[in-house]
């Protein structure tokens, strides 16, 4: 396995009632009598990164010998059928039509880097007694095939920059909406559901596959979900279950951990038949705007999508070393504080003087030489028309000729993007200035 560095790690298991318990590891020895259920704890002083393989000895009427520990960064990652996206799928899919973004069908059988493991959650296992802690492993061969590709292109490019040991935890499931992933009681907290009943079964894998988690330390959380809310048309009310998860999980882990989520990849949901609601091609910018609140929440970071699905019928977008990738590149950046471009343009500001609409971003340096597509732009009408856009003292200006007092823009505001604003290789997240949630959703 792989120890979180830097932090006071957590060991903690099961014995006899009253039973005295010894732990020694990393010339650290730490003891403890049980309590009257059996169960124990202790604590170990914060670790340096090891990329040597280390035993652990503990010590009761048994002795278990942990071996070929490392200690490095670990992080979680949960999330629906795109984050459980297992690696073994890689080697059957057609090749994508973005050869910029390569193409690692073959990457299980180059894995042969054991500074990285990976533990993949069995729900109906997780928190029954494992002394021997089997479900860690290096990530190859078969442990890998089964194992989420985000979740192994994420930790191979973190590794591969920072030169440590990376652990990686994945708790998926397929077809999960995001009600099961929070207790109960986390949702009866939130004022916003104080009226209304939460359904989709709250607290189903929060209870089984991610509460048994929260002693083993880790540095933050990935979360890849969103399709199976989008079908229900949700917009704000997705917004509101995102941030309950987000405060639950930080204060079970009890830090304010990095949370870095993913935006939905476009899909053809207006195409779809639905017996519970209407939906439209507004749905998915709809919810992509309802995603990008949590933004406003501290220390979080989404990244884009929008260029990586070759095809609207697919729901499972084949690019996910791109997506784990990026995910990675939003952690070295804003967790690990490397100097390099992470992320791209994301709406801030915007001030109409005249014909001209001119937005601020955040994470916009110039490099566009060719004009931008994309944007659209509206007057008092409502009407939108396709725009021009260009950057200028680094501004985007945004114009139309049929548009003498505009009113409000949108950027890839459609289920088929095709804009092309960038910053070095990452779109822009889609958006709209006329943009309601921005008043109601509230972020304490």
């Amino acid at each position: 396995m792989v120890l979180q560095r830097d932090k006071p790690i957590n060991i903690w298991g099961y014995a006899a009632p009253g039973e005295k318990i010894q732990v020694v590891f990393a010339s650290q020895t730490r003891t403890t009598v049980t309590d009257k259920n059996g169960n124990w704890l202790v604590v170990l002083a914060p670790l340096k990164t090891s990329a040597k393989p280390q035993s652990m000895i503990i010590s009761g009427s048994d002795r278990i010998v942990l071996n070929n520990i490392l200690v490095g960064e670990v992080w979680l990652c949960s999330g629906q059928s795109n984050m459980e996206y297992q690696m073994r799928k890689l080697a059957k899919i057609p090749k994508p039509k973005n050869e910029k973004l390569g193409f690692p069908f073959d990457a299980v059988e180059k894995a042969k880097n054991s500074q990285i493991r990976i533990f993949l959650v069995n729900r109906k296992q997780l928190s029954k007694p494992d002394s021997t802690h089997k479900s860690w492993a290096v990530a190859q061969d078969s442990a890998l095939r089964a194992f989420s590709a985000v979740g192994y292109f994420f930790a191979k490019e973190v590794q591969e920059k920072l030169g440590i040991p990376v652990g990686m935890i994945s708790s998926a499931v397929s077809g999960s909406a995001i009600e099961p992933w929070v207790a109960p009681e986390a949702f009866a907290q939130e004022t916003y559901f104080t009226d209304q009943k939460v359904s989709n079964d709250p607290g189903k894998f929060y209870t089984p596959m991610i509460e048994p988690l929260a002693k083993f330390k880790i540095r933050g959380f990935l979360w890849y979900q969103g399709e199976t809310n989008c079908f229900l048309n949700e917009n704000i009310s997705y917004s509101y279950k995102l941030k309950t998860l987000v405060k639950l999980w930080r204060k079970a882990w009890g830090e304010q951990m990095p949370f870095y989520y993913v935006q939905i990849a476009p899909y053809d949901y207006s195409k779809q038949k639905s017996d519970k609601v209407v939906l439209t091609a507004d749905t998915e910018p709809n919810f992509w705007e309802a995603q990008q609140q949590i933004l406003r929440l501290p220390n979080t970071g989404m990244i884009s999508t929008s260029d990586l699905n070759d095809n609207g019928v697919d729901l499972h977008p084949t690019y996910k070393w791109e997506v784990g990738r990026r995910l990675a590149l939003l952690a070295l950046g804003k967790t690990y504080n490397q100097k390099i471009d992470f992320s791209g343009p994301v709406y801030k500001t915007v001030s109409f003087v005249g014909n001209v609409a001119t937005l601020d971003f955040d994470y916009l340096k110039t490099d566009h030489t060719s004009p931008i597509t994309g944007f659209t732009i509206a007057g008092q009408d409502g009407k939108f028309v396709n725009a021009d856009a260009v950057i200028k003292n680094g501004k985007v200006m945004v114009s139309a000729k049929e548009i003498t007092a505009p009113t409000a823009v949108r950027y890839n505001w459609t289920e088929n993007p095709t804009g092309n604003f960038y910053n070095f290789g990452f779109p822009a997240l889609p958006f709209r200035t006329d943009n309601p949630l921005t008043k109601q959703f509230k972020t304490n």
